[in-house]
């Protein structure tokens, strides 16, 4: 099952495919890169929700491997020994699975996707035994999970360790370098990519019936950092000037639903919100040309997958200038920008859209070829390579230099 005469690549992540999640679609993506590269890939998902006993009481650690797409996918599985599980357990189950793949597959390097347990107990293996380890920041590791402080020394402990991390925005990039300095001299910041999309090839969303008026629209699993509210907010007080529908392709995270069904109350929008609840991508991506402006105000969001689709179908955008949503696009070019958490501006920047379908065009043509040009997978691909040489290399270097010294 195994290939031979290739570097061995052991990316470790807490989601991929069928999983759903944006890290977890990263994660795949790169995963083929490499691939198609000449690189062996193995992928070890440490919390997947696709296993194959499910609503187990109790059962023992493992793990089990498939073949996806020529990639090998190690899906972890801790132990259920109690009713409560104690992170410290978990992480121990963890580290032993993956030292097992360590000792089977002898991998060459390995990448780390998040900061936290991910990147803690991948970085930990791979310095005890000597193999490069690069890390790779996706967003809520240093804007949501950096404020435990229990959790402030194993990313300071995991930054200084790595030999190489890799963000997704140059907003965290410093912030990572607060923490620890020397990531100034081991990082590097860069968008993600995305694969052309065929837009024609999709089917005709369920929905498209019960749309009217000027379509605001957004995407994605709704939940506190994406800024929801104040997008509630502004289309509430344009709906009292124009016709117009917010529709949300998506849902609401099950443990936020509650806050957000008092939101959507308070806003009093009626009938001119819909909401789709979840979607396969292709449903998702299904929608994205019957709307007239995409919106994205999120607090904090990396480099969301959401912003790059909606670029793709050629969409007019309004979005927060945050992370490499604000790094992309070019306020007034390839879309408009606002300031996070604030409604009123996001409320001025689509009156200011409503009457002016060139100008949405333009917009949205700007910000395909945008995407089309210098969010294209082959520059992604550039960038990984060039890192994985670097770490290998000087890895390498490393080795045979400590050799030399031993001889001695």
């Amino acid at each position: 099952m195994t290939k031979t005469n290739k570097t061995k690549i052991c990316i470790t992540t807490i989601e991929y495919p069928p999983d759903v999640g944006g890290v977890g679609e990263s994660v795949h993506r790169i995963a083929k890169m490499l691939d198609n590269s000449g690189y062996e890939v193995h992928i070890a998902v440490f919390r997947s929700s696709h296993r194959s006993v499910a609503d187990e009481i109790y059962r023992r650690v493992g793990y089990e491997t498939s073949l996806q797409d020529n990639i090998l996918v190690h899906r972890i599985q801790s132990s259920i020994r109690s009713e409560i599980t104690e992170l410290s357990g978990y992480l121990s189950d963890i580290y032993f699975q993956l030292k097992l793949l360590y000792q089977k597959y002898k991998f060459d390097l390995f990448h780390a996707f998040f900061l936290i347990e991910t990147g803690y107990v991948t970085t930990m293996i791979a310095k005890e035994n000597d193999i490069p380890v690069i890390n790779s920041v996706r967003g809520a590791d240093l804007h949501k999970h950096i404020f435990s402080p229990k959790n402030h020394a194993p990313m300071s402990w995991v930054l200084n360790n790595s030999d190489w991390t890799t963000f997704v925005s140059r907003t965290l990039q410093k912030r990572a370098s607060l923490i620890s300095p020397m990531t100034r001299l081991k990082s590097s910041a860069f968008w993600n990519s995305i694969t052309p999309i065929n837009f024609n090839k999709l089917p005709k969303p369920a929905k498209i019936k019960e749309l009217s008026g000027l379509v605001i629209g957004t995407t994605g699993r709704f939940r506190g950092k994406k800024g929801i509210e104040f997008l509630l907010d502004a289309c509430s007080k344009l709906s009292k000037e124009i016709d117009i529908t917010l529709l949300l392709i998506g849902d609401f995270i099950t443990k936020e639903k509650s806050y957000w069904e008092q939101e959507i109350k308070n806003n009093n929008l009626g009938s001119r919100l819909q909401i789709t609840g979840m979607n396969t991508r292709e449903e998702t991506l299904a929608y994205l040309p019957y709307l007239d402006i995409f919106t994205i105000p999120s607090l904090t969001d990396g480099c969301p997958n959401a912003l790059l689709e909606a670029m793709s179908a050629g969409c007019a955008i309004v979005g927060s200038n945050a992370d490499a949503i604000g790094e992309i696009i070019e306020d007034g070019v390839s879309g408009l920008l606002v300031n996070p958490a604030n409604a009123a501006e996001l409320a001025a920047a689509l009156r200011y859209l409503a009457d002016k379908p060139e100008l949405r065009k333009r917009l949205g043509t700007a910000a395909k070829m945008k995407v089309q040009t210098e969010l294209a997978p082959a520059i992604e691909l550039d960038n990984w390579l060039s890192i994985y040489q670097r770490v290998l290399e000087t890895s390498n270097t490393v080795q045979f230099t400590e050799l030399k010294v031993i001889k001695q």
